[in-house]
């Protein structure tokens, strides 16, 4: 069964913004095309409007271009002139007034705009709007029986009629910039949480290093100091050096169990922050999840083996399910703690797993546990992990 992989929510946003920042080319379309069918009966040349036709078709190519590079980061000034010459082109070769091909210029303001600062949008969107009218003026169309929508009939309504298109001209650009700069706004925050990530990873390992260095640092300072002393007692009192010696073994012992100590505690994991953590990731991925936990504490080195089963499952989840719904439950069963996490998005992984699977499998099945995964109930795909408390190392 086929499941489509669901799309990181950044990525889910980055295509939004592409989709809403396009909006713009409906008004690029629907205006031309509104006065395709001339209710009035003037002849329109088939020629012109073919021409027409193709070259709205190169100018949306050349829109989605440029908000592709906005959307980016990028540089799109080929595409800038490009769809420059070709939407000045079209108000020269058709017949139209605003509301028509007229809508061209600020239709390219409103792509523009996203690539320039405050400055430079109100120069281009006033320098569009105005060869927009220069171009195509508004005029004023009485024929009989007329229903296009896109022509002032009467010369009352000019006025109020260019106003209104002075209006979308002008709040188009700043509509376009206000949705790239929450999309700019998303983006920093993501990255200021990666960054934050790495340099909580950092800032750990840096103090890992310092705790070693003091430990081991001070102790073999001390056997070295000692084993020298025990090599020049050596030749001439023998009961000193093997005295010195023994101070050496157990000097010796001190730090290994020192060093044991403090890797201990980078070898265990909180279950309670990582069941936490893994609820907050895939409710972020569009999973809603619920979570159901023993009332009493799971001992440290079973919470450890069932924080690295939550890991895995909830990358099962993202990457090879279209889940909507994930239920944790863990309960101790028969001197036994249990583990599972079901979700409503079958299909991507059977009972054989791949190679995460296999790999939580040995590492459980090394203190005499289980790990199934597999269907569960109608629609709902299971992963289960059993740790006997026996076999807590």
């Amino acid at each position: 069964m086929f499941t489509p992989k669901r799309r990181p929510p950044l990525q889910r946003l980055r295509r939004m913004t592409v989709l809403s920042l396009s909006m713009g080319l409906v008004l690029a379309w629907v205006g031309p095309l509104g006065t395709l069918g001339d209710p009035a009966g003037r002849p329109r040349p088939s020629l012109a409007l073919v021409a027409g036709v193709l070259g709205l078709a190169v100018f949306t190519v050349l829109y989605l271009r440029i908000v592709r590079a906005a959307v980016d980061g990028t540089f799109a000034r080929g595409e800038v002139a490009a769809s420059a010459v070709v939407a000045t082109v079209l108000l020269l070769t058709q017949d139209g007034h605003p509301w028509s091909w007229g809508l061209l210029g600020p239709v390219w303001a409103s792509a523009v705009a996203l690539l320039l600062n405050r400055s430079a949008t109100v120069a281009v969107t006033v320098a569009a709007t105005a060869l927009s009218l220069l171009l195509a003026p508004p005029r004023v169309d009485p024929g009989p029986g007329l229903v296009d929508v896109f022509l002032v009939p009467n010369p009352d309504d000019v006025f109020p009629a260019l106003g209104a298109y002075l209006g979308v001209a002008a709040a188009a650009p700043w509509a376009n910039r206000f949705q790239l700069w929450f999309w700019r706004v998303v983006r920093a925050a993501e990255e200021g949480k990666e960054a934050r990530a790495r340099l909580a990873v950092t800032e750990e390992r840096l103090r890992f290093s310092r705790d070693l260095h003091d430990l081991v640092g001070h102790s073999l300072s001390a056997i070295a100091v000692k084993s020298e002393v025990a090599a020049r007692l050596s030749a001439v009192d023998a009961a000193r050096a093997a005295a010195e010696m023994d101070e050496v073994r157990t000097l010796a012992r001190q730090a290994l169990r020192e060093i044991r100590a403090a890797v201990r505690g980078y070898r265990t994991v909180d279950l309670a922050a990582e069941l936490r953590a893994m609820t907050t990731v895939l409710e972020a991925g569009g999973v809603r999840c619920t979570l159901q936990t023993p009332p009493g504490a799971v001992p440290e080195g079973t919470a450890t083996l069932l924080a690295w089963v939550v890991r895995e499952g909830t990358t099962n989840v993202l990457r090879h399910s279209s889940a909507t719904r994930c239920r944790i439950t863990i309960g101790v069963r028969e001197g036994s703690v249990v583990l599972e996490m079901t979700n409503d998005g079958v299909g991507g992984v059977d009972g054989r797993g791949g190679t995460g699977l296999v790999g939580l499998s040995e590492r459980v099945a090394a203190v005499g546990g289980t790990v199934t995964a597999g269907p569960g109930g109608p629609g709902e795909f299971r992963l289960r992990a059993t740790v006997p408390l026996e076999g807590e190392p």
